[in-house]
């Protein structure tokens, strides 16, 4: 399996950025680590070895990117500019990382994620689906606003527009432009959650809205949690 390490500095969030390139072609899927992780972490628990047939035969190659939560959602400043930080964040997706891809694979783009990446591969996919073909969200809550004893509120009780404009859960219902809902039809949408998980109703709130707006998808609920690496070697391999 051809295994590529790239790094730059990215202009855009003035530091080297580093991830990982797995397979030589098929459909490029941008892989967003969970909360703080790194982008060798999915190699380090085995979630690329699970996807490995698929890479090898050309059917999928992966981009496997750097966090930037401890500088945004996990970081110590003020809510405001924590949000500002993760659309700086955003930009490095859309401005280094796609292009770069670009120069690549050309095939449609996919975005997939578990845990906090679940997330940034959904709220990036929703907020651009004129860019992707496909996004996977696994183990993810879509409003980080909400709150559980392992998983706090990550803007403390702060709210303004960038914030519900980045939150899928709650701009998704509102969504009214025509040409936007037309394009997120368009788009192949897998939400997978564990109903043991604390954010199951958080994920059935965005289904729901998707289902409202008439916009397809398939929505999966796994037995127990499913909120750790031995479940999502199994996802990856089913909805990737």
């Amino acid at each position: 399996m051809k295994r590529a390490y790239q790094k730059w500095f990215s202009t855009i969030l003035k530091k080297e950025i580093e991830l990982l390139v797995f397979g030589h072609g098929g459909q490029p899927v941008i892989f967003f680590p969970t909360r703080t992780a790194r982008f060798y972490d999915y190699e380090n628990w085995g979630i690329i070895e699970a996807l490995s047939p698929k890479i090898r035969n050309g059917q999928l190659q992966i981009f496997c990117v750097d966090s930037n939560d401890i500088e945004s959602f996990y970081s110590n400043t003020h809510p405001a500019e924590k949000i500002k930080r993760h659309l700086q964040y955003e930009q490095y997706i859309l401005q280094e990382l796609i292009p770069f891809i670009r120069t690549k694979n050309s095939n449609p783009l996919v975005a997939a994620g578990c845990s906090l990446g679940g997330y940034h591969a959904v709220n990036i996919a929703f907020r651009h689906p004129a860019i992707f073909n496909k996004v996977v969200g696994m183990s993810a809550r879509y409003d980080l606003t909400l709150s559980d004893i392992k998983f706090p509120d990550l803007l403390n009780g702060y709210f303004d527009e960038n914030i519900y404009f980045n939150m899928p859960s709650m701009f998704v219902p509102n969504i009214t432009d025509e040409q936007t809902l037309q394009q997120l039809r368009q788009m192949e949408t897998v939400i997978v959650i564990g109903k043991e998980d604390p954010f199951l109703q958080n994920n059935e709130r965005l289904t729901s809205a998707l289902g409202t707006k008439e916009v397809g998808h398939n929505f999966y609920v796994w037995n127990e949690e499913a909120h750790r690496p031995k479940y999502w070697r199994q996802m990856v391999n089913l909805y990737l």
